[in-house]
């Protein structure tokens, strides 16, 4: 099972992704959010392969379900999605990613 905390930023809502091994390559995904439309793609988004890592943002389910469902485009969730995917799949390490901004006045 991995487990990603997202702190969305200056929405405030936080959510709680949890990616399990169902076992031939397929994963459960389970979203706990602050927010309605997150625990809509929650409720959208059940089961994901392991492809589904590698698909383009056009045909990738965790983006269409994020268009249907999000109206935030930069949402940091659909990303953390993906991100926890391909830990549990083995495809990559667990490590944070972060986000940082600076709004400067020059």
């Amino acid at each position: 099972m991995t487990r990603v905390k997202v702190n969305s930023g200056a929405c405030g809502f936080n959510s709680v992704i949890t990616i399990s091994s169902k076992g031939n390559k397929e994963f459960s995904l389970q979203i706990e959010s602050e927010c309605e439309m997150v625990e809509r793609l929650g409720k959208e988004i059940k089961k994901l392969t392991m492809m589904d890592a590698f698909k383009g943002i056009k045909v990738n389910p965790v983006y269409k379900g994020a268009t249907a469902c999000l109206k935030h485009i930069s949402c940091p969730v659909p990303v953390a999605i993906l991100k926890a995917l391909e830990v549990e799949a083995g495809l990559a390490v667990a490590r944070n990613v972060k986000i940082e901004l600076e709004k400067t006045d020059d």
